[in-house]
């Protein structure tokens, strides 16, 4: 090999060298922001039912302001859906690996049907009476439960193997999928004759979270641009999320009071908050409580409602202050679920029952970028 020929053969390996370590580096922060969009969303849901618990026990405030943040609350529901699927457009928007459904039948379905049985056995304990088989097909079947998003999550699923199996163009199912959206939304919410009491359970139905699913292809298809996007013209995500915010406020003082995630004014709130706060988590530094409550969120998903079932009447009791009150709710289901989810990881069985939870790894405080990359 002549000097020439030696020459381009290093710069060729210094340059997929140097591609590998960008490489690194764009998923160690892609990482960082997707565990705080959804630690973020897992401590809104919790707060979201903390209010309801607390409204339940004490009398909701009076005021517009406590129920304005209740429906921005909301928001944590759909931005749990949106970013699974964000996610799986980032990793595999060509093709799924092998394996792809068992791992989620594993560490999602089993934990869902698990947690099935415990809300009707729950619900039986201070209900005495109910029948607990068809609550428990309910469950299953209708949603009728805390875990009712796992079903949208696992429509997700589907769809996105549809659209890397058959190359479906976003150009034309990102608009196709809002105008049904939207008008599958606009239907289920006008209290028609013909749905009864069945609303609920109409939100179960992919075509409800139709928009969610594509805008959350799209992003995390096209996430390198977007993030690049976002750091340049940061102030107009902060401009369309504050303009989206204004909507919901104009609603709510026009009539539209309803807490719950099919409301359509959620939607562009939902994506603009999720945008902002992955373009927050660019920013910030790796925390490890960030990283842990992240870790766990999928358990304390499943767990808080149940959890605050028990405690949360107790917990009130403890203090006069109001906040206080709500923020023992907040604060002692968090701390109660993250031991149980603990407790129940060390079994062999665990991840069947709260899904896979990473296992912290112990790393010295002096740690640096460089090491994490040389990994």
């Amino acid at each position: 090999m002549n000097l020439t020929e030696t020459f381009f053969t290093i710069q060729s390996s210094i340059r997929f060298s140097l591609m590998d370590t960008l490489k690194k580096i764009e998923v160690i922060f892609m990482i960082k922001e997707f565990n705080f969009l959804r630690a973020f969303a897992c401590l809104s849901i919790v707060l979201l039912h903390s209010t309801t618990q607390f409204g339940r026990l004490s009398g909701y405030p009076e005021g517009d302001l406590f129920h304005i943040v209740r429906i921005f609350l909301c928001f944590a529901t759909p931005v749990f859906i949106v970013l699974s699927e964000i996610i799986l457009a980032n990793r595999y928007n060509k093709n799924l690996p092998k394996g792809f459904f068992g791992k989620r039948i594993k560490w999602i379905l089993f934990p869902f049907l698990f947690f099935a049985v415990v809300d009707a056995l729950v619900r039986n304990y201070f209900s005495p009476g109910v029948d607990v088989p068809l609550k428990i097909f309910n469950n299953i079947f209708m949603g009728s439960f805390i875990g009712w998003f796992i079903l949208i999550i696992f429509q997700f699923y589907i769809l996105h193997y549809l659209v890397v199996r058959f190359n479906l163009s976003m150009k034309w199912l990102l608009p196709f999928s809002y105008v049904v959206m939207f008008s599958y939304l606009w239907a289920i919410t006008l209290d028609l004759p013909m749905l009864g009491s069945n609303t609920t359970l109409l939100q179960l139905p992919f075509l409800a979270w139709f928009g969610y699913f594509t805008t959350g292809f799209v992003i995390g298809k096209h996430y390198n641009k977007i993030a690049a996007f976002m750091k340049k013209y940061w102030w107009s995500i902060l401009l369309l999320t504050a303009l989206s915010a204004l909507i919901i406020v104009y609603n709510y003082f026009n009539g539209l009071t309803a807490v719950n995630s099919r409301r359509l004014d959620l939607f562009p709130f939902t994506i603009s908050f999720a945008l902002m706060l992955l373009m927050i988590g660019r920013t910030i530094r790796h925390y490890s409580l960030i990283n842990l409550i992240s870790g766990l969120s999928f358990g304390i998903y499943l767990l808080h409602w149940q959890i605050q079932r028990f405690v949360a009447e107790d917990l009130v009791q403890l203090f006069d202050n109001r906040y206080l009150q709500l923020g023992s709710i907040f604060a002692g289901t968090l701390i109660i679920a993250a031991v149980i989810i603990k407790i129940i990881s060390l079994l062999p069985f665990g991840e069947f029952i709260i899904g896979k939870v990473k296992k912290r790894e112990r790393q010295p405080k002096e740690e640096t970028l460089e090491k994490r990359l040389a990994s």
